[in-house]
């Protein structure tokens, strides 16, 4: 059969949210101008796929580890959920505040 399938980014984009809100620290996501990306932006080019989560961090919860972790859970998730390799995952922490 011939054909070909793939991912839209906007599903990319509920798989990197879902993983980086499970991180403990994340107090949820920056706003966003896209409606149901929820503070995630996601690029492709050339085959490479980009991804940048713009977050909450919970007060007293440690920059480098948080950012470290939803890192690492969007890259296994994604890899695990939809079988995609991310050229690159960035976290933006654009406010930090008491968690809910």
């Amino acid at each position: 059969m011939e054909g070909s399938a793939s991912i839209s980014t906007d599903v990319l984009a509920r798989y990197a949210a879902d993983a980086a809100s499970d991180v403990t620290g994340v107090r949820g996501f920056s706003e966003s101008h896209l409606p149901g990306r929820r503070g995630v932006r996601v690029t492709r080019e050339d085959g490479r796929v980009g991804f940048e989560l713009r977050l909450r961090l919970a007060a007293g919860a440690s920059v480098p580890d948080v950012g470290a972790e939803v890192q690492q859970r969007v890259r296994d998730y994604l890899r695990q959920m939809a079988d995609v390799e991310p050229e690159s995952v960035n976290v933006v922490f654009d406010e930090i505040g008491l968690a809910p």
